[in-house]
């Protein structure tokens, strides 16, 4: 066990999917826990600092910005995408339909654009702290 109660997974192209999302920052960590209580979804969602190294390092940069849903190495969506694919696990059909809906083309658009404001300031919301805010690109 680890910070969080979280086990470190292993990670293979035939791993489960994982929300991986920024553990130092307190703003996330709330608002996994927040999302994790209220849609109770299926899939796993870890720190990303918790996964193995072969499995985040290619994505460094974007792991700093954004959620990336993940499976072995590979990224299967990132940002709100990443967000709505993991409510869409959750066993009540009110959020899988909220998933879906988010993922419609006009809604899909706006979602990106209220999650990349919020992406940029998540140190100035509740639960955020210095230590949430994004790193200038290409640090």
């Amino acid at each position: 066990m680890t910070r969080h109660g979280v086990k470190p997974l292993p990670s293979t192209p035939q791993s489960p999917a994982v929300l991986a999302y920024d553990g130092h920052c307190g703003f996330c960590q709330t608002s996994v826990d927040r999302i994790r209580a209220l849609t109770a979804p299926t899939m796993e969602a870890v720190p990303w600092q918790f996964l193995p190294a072969e499995a985040t390092a290619l994505h460094l940069e974007r792991l700093d910005r954004e959620v990336l849903l993940l499976r072995g190495g590979t990224v299967l969506a990132g940002g709100s995408d990443a967000l709505a694919r993991y409510v869409g696990t959750s066993p009540s059909r009110t959020y899988r339909t909220l998933a879906a809906v988010i993922r419609l083309p006009g809604i899909r658009a706006c979602a990106r654009v209220v999650y990349r404001w919020v992406s940029r300031n998540r140190h100035r919301l509740p639960g955020g702290t210095p230590a949430c805010a994004v790193p200038p690109r290409g640090t």
